[in-house]
């Protein structure tokens, strides 16, 4: 399972663990992911999007008009989906 989020772009960062004696060590930096259902009003159904903590403050305070312009729909109603913020 990816651990992206579809509102922020956030993802799995790389670093090291260090001990005392500043021995490094390599480990993973997990963004907080959460799976959350939230209603599409084209297909009439709810969908499962994988949003950050940060992502989830965002649509509260701006709406859901930011989800709008990166979702698009192909023929046979499928979700389609861009992620991340555009570079």
């Amino acid at each position: 399972m990816s651990k992206i989020c579809f509102i922020t772009g956030k993802k799995t960062i790389f670093g090291n663990n260090r001990s005392h004696s500043m021995n490094a060590t390599k480990r993973h930096f997990f963004p907080n992911i959460h799976i959350r259902k939230l209603w599409i009003s084209k297909l009439k159904k709810f969908v499962k999007f994988k949003i950050s903590s940060k992502g989830i403050r965002i649509i509260d305070k701006k709406g859901f008009e930011i989800l709008k312009k990166k979702i698009y729909i192909n023929r046979k109603n499928k979700i389609k989906v861009k992620y991340g913020k555009k570079k």
